[in-house]
Protein backbone atom coordinates (compact mmCIF):
# COMPACT_ATOMS: atom_id res chain seq x y z
CA UNK A 1 0.00 0.00 0.00
CA UNK A 2 2.83 2.19 0.56
CA UNK A 3 4.86 1.64 -2.98
CA UNK A 4 1.66 4.00 -4.51
CA UNK A 5 2.17 6.59 -2.37
CA UNK A 6 5.61 6.71 -2.89
CA UNK A 7 4.87 6.34 -6.90
CA UNK A 8 1.92 9.04 -6.63
CA UNK A 9 4.23 11.19 -4.66
CA UNK A 10 6.99 11.08 -7.12
CA UNK A 11 5.17 11.92 -10.05
CA UNK A 12 4.46 15.34 -8.78
CA UNK A 13 3.86 15.88 -4.71
CA UNK A 14 7.18 15.95 -3.60
CA UNK A 15 6.41 17.91 -0.15
CA UNK A 16 4.00 14.97 1.21
CA UNK A 17 6.80 12.66 0.10
CA UNK A 18 9.24 14.33 2.21
CA UNK A 19 6.68 14.47 5.44
CA UNK A 20 5.83 10.79 4.76
CA UNK A 21 9.80 10.22 5.07
CA UNK A 22 10.20 12.17 8.05
CA UNK A 23 7.38 10.69 9.85
CA UNK A 24 8.88 7.25 8.83
CA UNK A 25 12.15 8.27 10.14
CA UNK A 26 9.98 9.62 13.19
CA UNK A 27 8.56 6.20 13.90
CA UNK A 28 12.14 4.27 13.37
CA UNK A 29 13.36 6.39 15.97
CA UNK A 30 10.41 6.28 18.19
CA UNK A 31 11.10 2.40 17.60
CA UNK A 32 14.33 2.68 18.14
CA UNK A 33 14.36 4.08 21.44
CA UNK A 34 11.56 1.75 22.50
CA UNK A 35 13.66 -1.25 21.73
CA UNK A 36 16.73 0.04 23.16
CA UNK A 37 14.13 0.79 26.37
CA UNK A 38 12.93 -2.60 26.40
CA UNK A 39 16.12 -4.20 25.96
CA UNK A 40 17.48 -1.75 28.57
CA UNK A 41 14.85 -3.41 30.96
CA UNK A 42 15.20 -6.83 29.93
CA UNK A 43 19.32 -6.73 31.05
CA UNK A 44 18.55 -5.76 34.62
CA UNK A 45 15.52 -8.48 35.00
CA UNK A 46 18.61 -10.70 33.71
CA UNK A 47 21.02 -9.36 36.05
CA UNK A 48 18.57 -9.97 39.21
CA UNK A 49 17.79 -13.41 37.96
CA UNK A 50 21.77 -14.00 38.23
CA UNK A 51 21.66 -12.65 41.77
CA UNK A 52 18.37 -14.97 42.71
CA UNK A 53 19.75 -18.26 40.59
CA UNK A 54 21.55 -19.88 43.86
CA UNK A 55 18.31 -19.68 46.01
CA UNK A 56 16.35 -21.27 43.07
CA UNK A 57 19.05 -24.08 43.02
CA UNK A 58 18.41 -24.67 46.79
CA UNK A 59 14.54 -24.84 45.93
CA UNK A 60 13.14 -28.58 46.14
CA UNK A 61 13.14 -30.24 42.70
CA UNK A 62 9.36 -31.91 43.03
CA UNK A 63 8.46 -27.94 44.36
CA UNK A 64 7.00 -27.01 40.79
CA UNK A 65 5.14 -23.44 42.55
CA UNK A 66 8.80 -21.14 41.25
CA UNK A 67 9.53 -19.87 38.26
CA UNK A 68 13.13 -18.34 37.17
CA UNK A 69 11.27 -17.08 34.01
CA UNK A 70 12.18 -13.55 31.70
CA UNK A 71 8.91 -13.18 29.93
CA UNK A 72 9.39 -10.53 27.14
CA UNK A 73 6.61 -8.18 25.72
CA UNK A 74 6.28 -4.56 26.27
CA UNK A 75 6.89 -4.88 29.77
CA UNK A 76 9.45 -7.44 30.69
CA UNK A 77 8.81 -9.77 34.11
CA UNK A 78 10.93 -11.27 35.87
CA UNK A 79 8.21 -14.14 37.01
CA UNK A 80 8.55 -15.69 40.60
CA UNK A 81 5.59 -17.79 40.63
CA UNK A 82 2.22 -17.76 39.65
CA UNK A 83 1.13 -14.25 41.35
CA UNK A 84 4.37 -12.43 41.76
CA UNK A 85 6.81 -11.26 39.51
CA UNK A 86 9.47 -8.45 39.36
CA UNK A 87 9.04 -5.61 37.00
CA UNK A 88 11.08 -1.67 36.33
CA UNK A 89 9.42 1.12 37.28
CA UNK A 90 9.12 3.82 35.00
CA UNK A 91 12.07 5.84 35.20
CA UNK A 92 13.94 1.79 33.65
CA UNK A 93 16.04 1.96 36.80
CA UNK A 94 14.12 0.92 40.20
CA UNK A 95 13.10 -2.72 40.40
CA UNK A 96 9.48 -3.27 41.51
CA UNK A 97 8.55 -6.28 43.09
CA UNK A 98 4.67 -7.04 42.71
CA UNK A 99 1.99 -10.00 43.76
CA UNK A 100 -1.35 -10.15 42.62
CA UNK A 101 -3.68 -10.70 44.97
CA UNK A 102 -7.51 -10.93 44.57
CA UNK A 103 -8.09 -7.03 46.11
CA UNK A 104 -5.27 -5.86 43.66
CA UNK A 105 -1.84 -5.78 42.92
CA UNK A 106 0.69 -5.20 45.74
CA UNK A 107 3.86 -3.76 45.95
CA UNK A 108 6.28 -5.87 48.45
CA UNK A 109 9.63 -3.93 47.36
CA UNK A 110 10.92 -1.59 45.48
CA UNK A 111 14.39 -0.36 45.11
CA UNK A 112 16.67 0.83 42.53
CA UNK A 113 19.08 -1.04 44.28
CA UNK A 114 19.20 -4.65 43.35
CA UNK A 115 20.15 -6.01 46.93
CA UNK A 116 16.78 -5.33 48.81
CA UNK A 117 14.79 -6.67 46.28
CA UNK A 118 16.84 -9.84 45.74
CA UNK A 119 16.81 -10.61 50.01
CA UNK A 120 12.57 -9.66 49.36
CA UNK A 121 12.07 -11.84 46.60
CA UNK A 122 14.10 -14.77 48.78
CA UNK A 123 12.04 -13.91 52.03
CA UNK A 124 8.72 -14.46 50.21
CA UNK A 125 10.02 -18.15 48.26
CA UNK A 126 10.76 -18.52 52.09
CA UNK A 127 7.07 -17.69 53.58
CA UNK A 128 5.50 -19.43 50.20
CA UNK A 129 7.37 -22.63 50.81
CA UNK A 130 6.51 -22.67 54.85
CA UNK A 131 2.53 -22.31 54.19
CA UNK A 132 2.48 -25.01 51.60
CA UNK A 133 4.28 -27.17 54.21
CA UNK A 134 1.94 -26.16 56.69
CA UNK A 135 -1.24 -26.76 54.52
CA UNK A 136 0.16 -30.35 53.12
CA UNK A 137 0.82 -31.17 56.33
CA UNK A 138 -3.00 -29.96 57.89
CA UNK A 139 -2.21 -28.41 61.15
CA UNK A 140 -5.65 -29.53 62.72
CA UNK A 141 -6.64 -28.39 66.01
CA UNK A 142 -9.72 -30.49 67.59
CA UNK A 143 -11.94 -27.76 69.35
CA UNK A 144 -14.28 -29.96 71.86
CA UNK A 145 -17.71 -29.32 72.24
CA UNK A 146 -18.70 -27.86 75.24
CA UNK A 147 -22.17 -30.04 76.65
CA UNK A 148 -25.29 -28.06 76.15
CA UNK A 149 -27.07 -27.34 79.40
CA UNK A 150 -29.81 -29.11 80.81
CA UNK A 151 -33.05 -27.63 80.11
CA UNK A 152 -34.55 -29.61 82.79
CA UNK A 153 -34.85 -26.80 85.53
CA UNK A 154 -36.59 -24.10 83.25
CA UNK A 155 -39.10 -26.63 82.04
CA UNK A 156 -41.54 -26.40 84.94
CA UNK A 157 -41.27 -22.53 85.02
CA UNK A 158 -42.19 -22.56 81.75
CA UNK A 159 -44.96 -24.47 81.43
CA UNK A 160 -46.35 -22.60 84.40
CA UNK A 161 -45.72 -19.38 82.96
CA UNK A 162 -47.44 -20.44 79.66
CA UNK A 163 -50.23 -22.06 81.87
CA UNK A 164 -50.74 -18.74 83.62
CA UNK A 165 -50.93 -16.74 80.62
CA UNK A 166 -53.07 -19.24 78.81
CA UNK A 167 -55.80 -18.51 82.22
CA UNK A 168 -55.34 -14.88 81.78
CA UNK A 169 -56.32 -15.02 78.30
CA UNK A 170 -59.25 -17.11 78.80
CA UNK A 171 -60.38 -14.89 82.20
CA UNK A 172 -60.02 -11.60 79.46
CA UNK A 173 -62.28 -13.46 76.58
CA UNK A 174 -65.10 -14.71 79.61
CA UNK A 175 -64.89 -11.10 80.75
CA UNK A 176 -65.33 -9.53 76.74
CA UNK A 177 -67.89 -12.16 76.79
CA UNK A 178 -70.06 -11.05 79.38
CA UNK A 179 -69.73 -7.50 79.14
CA UNK A 180 -70.76 -7.86 75.58
CA UNK A 181 -73.86 -9.80 77.05
CA UNK A 182 -74.65 -7.27 79.23
CA UNK A 183 -74.41 -4.32 76.46
CA UNK A 184 -76.64 -6.60 74.44
CA UNK A 185 -79.21 -6.66 76.68
CA UNK A 186 -78.76 -2.80 78.04
CA UNK A 187 -79.61 -2.04 74.45
CA UNK A 188 -82.48 -4.20 73.91
CA UNK A 189 -84.18 -3.51 77.04
CA UNK A 190 -84.09 0.05 75.94
CA UNK A 191 -85.85 -0.68 73.03
CA UNK A 192 -88.26 -2.78 74.35
CA UNK A 193 -89.14 -0.14 76.62
CA UNK A 194 -89.71 2.22 74.00
CA UNK A 195 -91.78 0.09 72.47
CA UNK A 196 -93.70 -0.62 75.46
CA UNK A 197 -93.34 -4.48 75.51
CA UNK A 198 -91.42 -5.88 79.09
CA UNK A 199 -90.89 -8.86 80.42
Amino acid sequence: MSDPVENHTQAGEGRLAATIREVKNAFADRDDVVVDIREAQFTRLELLADELKPVFAEVPLDDDWFDLVISSGSQPRLWIDAVAHVTMARDRRTYRFLRDTRLGRTVLAESADMKPVADQVTRYIAERMIERRRAMEGDTVVLERAPAPEPVAEEPARKGASFGAVLRGLLVILIGGLVGVGAVLAVSSGWLERFGLSF
